[in-house]
């Protein structure tokens, strides 16, 4: 297994992405992944993005955060993965938009937003939705993404998103049945590409409440490149369900193969006779 290379420097806030950019996401943690991924891709299609993690929260550098900021830019999304009732915004946002209006730079917009509450999966649809309102001439100044917020409408519309994960990664996803031995095969496979092959891998697993007895899915990625993608499997090469019985439920098992993708079912129907 390819050991992840190291970040070539780890400031207190960290740029990337158009040299240029007119448009920057400003967050802590690993949405800066999915968000990479999505400026890579865009950035390789003539827009002007970036992004700026932050490294060290507290205590909070206004000098440090200013120089990160490219010259070029014009808005910002701050996002943030929590929730202040009553506030005026969120920690981050409300750093952010101090230390800029401190330093006389009311030349940039900054809009703030929420996402991954409840530990809510944060996909590439969610960043380009981001990227999509700070285009526009008047965006949101305040959003959320992930969820449908049907109490103060305040949900970006998510679009289907590319596949944004870097080039050659392969990617499975299972569906199998708690204590059938879907999960522990899977754990074993991952591990036998990491240790025998010069492949890069990641694998997530889900569990519902029940653990036995419960749907589990398993994510297994492995390539050529570092993998930045730290979602769920939304674009799959291979599909297997393990646990007939799902076929016949509402269970959106074969909405994230790709186009061209292999789909499995483990079960002793015949390919004559109507199984719904």
């Amino acid at each position: 297994m390819k050991p992840f290379p190291a970040p070539l420097n780890y400031k207190l806030f960290n740029y990337y992405g158009a040299a240029n950019p007119d448009r920057v996401i400003i967050a802590i943690g690993s949405i800066n992944d999915v968000a990479s991924e999505v400026a890579d891709y865009l950035n390789a299609r003539g827009e002007q993005v970036g992004l700026i993690t932050v490294r060290l929260y507290r205590p909070f550098s206004a000098k440090h955060l200013l120089a990160a900021i490219p010259a070029s830019v014009k808005k910002i999304a701050v996002l943030d993965r929590t929730k202040e009732p009553g506030a005026l915004g969120e920690p981050l946002y409300m750093d952010v938009v101090t230390a800029l209006a401190k330093a006389g730079r009311d030349n940039i917009t900054v809009i703030g937003g929420r996402y991954g509450l409840g530990s809510k999966d944060t996909p590439p649809a969610s960043l380009f939705a981001v990227y999509e309102e700070l285009a526009k001439d008047a965006p949101k100044e305040h959003f959320t993404v992930g969820i449908n917020d049907d109490i103060t409408y305040l949900s970006l519309e998510e679009k289907p998103a590319p596949n944004t994960s870097a080039p050659g990664t392969i990617e499975a996803k299972f569906w199998g049945l708690g204590g059938d031995g879907t999960v522990g095969a899977n754990k074993n496979s991952i591990k036998i590409i990491g240790d025998h092959t010069d492949k890069y891998v990641q694998a997530y697993f889900q569990y519902d409440s029940k653990k036995t007895g419960g749907v589990t899915i398993s994510h297994l990625r492995f390539g050529d490149n570092p993998i930045r993608s730290p979602y769920y499997i939304n674009k799959a090469d291979f599909l297997a369900c393990h646990t007939p019985a799902y076929i016949t439920k509402d269970f959106p098992i074969v909405n994230d193969i790709k186009d061209g993708g292999t789909f499995l079912i483990n079960c002793q129907w015949s390919d004559r006779k109507s199984v719904v």
